[in-house]
């Protein structure tokens, strides 16, 4: 399964739910990435530069991170790509993956949300370095303004959350990873959902889909 949508659209706190309730791991490209930036592997430090300007890492280093760990033992009967394709020739890549490694019953599912709502989702978050809780400055903030209302820790704004990095994110958004949109179409097993809801009607839509495969 393969969870689109432009980013802060909540292809994560969606993907982490199924991998829950459906043992599929999730396989979130944000979440390779940042492990890789901190244990500052050259991979890591490479990906940090174009990170933190909003731009897409480069194809080379997200197919040999993707391909690594699909062949782990967990995935053997499914897993769930969030943030990846990002681009046609990613997808293109993915396809001839897949085929090599006899992986069948692919479905794309991307979450719609209307680009302003994004922006404030993303420039908003706020998180706990400690206990890893997560707040929105303009939908859920903290009780105790810049201080996690669980233990205390002073909150976080990542420096990709920033609004001028947002805003290169999300340029980059339409120009290249739009059009994978079109490609998956072409494809067939695509699926559309509305992403301006609450999470739970998104979720009830996702299940639905995944027990069709």
């Amino acid at each position: 399964m393969i969870l689109l949508g432009a980013p802060g659209a909540g292809k994560g706190t969606q993907a982490k739910r199924l991998e829950a309730d459906f043992a599929l791991p999730q396989i979130s490209t944000g979440d390779i990435l940042r492990a890789a930036v901190g244990n500052q592997t050259p991979l890591g430090l490479a990906a940090k530069q174009i990170m933190d300007i909003g731009g897409l890492v480069d194809d080379s280093i997200m197919a040999g991170l993707i391909e690594e760990r699909i062949a782990e033992p967990d995935c053997a009967y499914g897993f769930i790509l969030d943030g990846y394709p990002r681009t046609t020739r990613q997808a293109e890549i993915l396809c001839e993956l897949l085929n090599r490694q006899g992986d069948g019953d692919l479905f794309v599912v991307n979450i719609h949300v209307p680009e302003d709502t994004v922006r404030r989702r993303i420039i908003g978050r706020r998180s706990c370095p400690s206990c890893g809780r997560i707040y929105n400055i303009y939908f859920e903030p903290s009780r105790d303004g810049n201080a996690c209302q669980n233990c205390g820790d002073t909150l976080v704004h990542r420096s990709d959350d920033q609004a001028e990095v947002v805003d290169r994110r999300l340029a980059v958004y339409r120009e290249q990873t739009e059009p994978v949109i079109a490609y998956y179409q072409a494809q067939g097993h695509f699926y559309q959902v509305d992403g301006f809801r609450a999470i739970e009607p998104i979720y009830a839509e996702l299940c639905r889909i995944l027990q069709l495969h």
